[in-house]
């Protein structure tokens, strides 16, 4: 599942967040291995689109984290 239809199904399962994963790509969709993840708090009035602008900007920090986490060897690929 991806892009609106994970929104409508955590907001209409009444999760409490949802979240942010980077991981290695591989042959198989999000089946790669798992380099990072983030979690994002869902908000009682959000709908599939506010959830989705604030999944988005967290998405964007979070890659320039984890892309610093790795220069800096924080983070092992190998």
């Amino acid at each position: 599942m991806f892009g609106m239809n994970v929104h409508n199904a955590v907001i209409k399962a009444k999760e409490k967040e949802t979240g942010v994963t980077i991981h290695r790509v591989n042959a198989e969709y999000d089946s790669g291995e798992i380099v990072a993840q983030t979690k994002v708090a869902i908000m009682e009035n959000d709908t599939p689109e506010t959830l989705a602008e604030r999944v988005l900007f967290r998405e964007h920090e979070f890659l320039v984290e984890v892309i610093s986490s790795i220069v800096e060897g924080k983070i092992k690929l190998c």
